[in-house]
């Protein structure tokens, strides 16, 4: 029986895996806003599969504005039946499509706590690459001195020494 298919019930939060989670999320939006400061974004390409999640976004998401984001808009019961449907095309393509990635809401913040959520990855892509090909991101390097910020790890070494 396939693991997935088991009740949600079954499993019990693992704190040691939710904070590696969390690592590696912050560490893939560290690399991706640096990433926005350093090159222009119309030229960037985030996967092999560019052209196609942009296609099929703009084919299944023609009036979504990209600017800014509203969480609750995307996650209502209509638009998060939509977005499924959207992820599972990817489902074969895309190495961990459905890996939960930090977003920034809108283009013209950094990752911060008001201005980040959580999102399936094929869908971080879809959105963030129509923010590239339509020169959205640019603003980043205007707005923001990009620099690598410290892991939860680190953060966590430098609380213990403190303490």
């Amino acid at each position: 029986m396939d693991v997935l298919s088991r009740p949600a019930e079954e499993f019990a939060n693992d704190e040691t895996l939710e904070r590696l989670w969390a690592a590696k999320a912050m560490e893939h939006s560290d690399i991706y806003f640096n990433m926005l400061c350093s090159v222009d974004t119309r030229w960037l390409q985030l996967t092999p599969h560019d052209d196609l999640i942009y296609t099929h976004f703009k084919q299944d998401f023609p009036d979504l504005d990209v600017t800014y984001i509203n969480e609750n808009e995307i996650k209502n019961s209509v638009n998060k039946a939509k977005w499924r449907i959207f992820c599972e095309k990817f489902k074969n393509i895309i190495e961990d499509y459905s890996f939960g990635t930090l977003m920034r809401a809108d283009t013209k913040g950094d990752y911060s706590e008001q201005n980040t959520m959580l999102v399936p990855r094929v869908q971080f892509y879809a959105i963030e690459i129509a923010r590239n090909r339509e020169s959205m991101n640019n603003e980043v390097k205007k707005l923001y001195k990009c620099t690598a910020k410290p892991t939860i790890e680190t953060q966590e070494h430098a609380a213990k020494i403190a303490t």
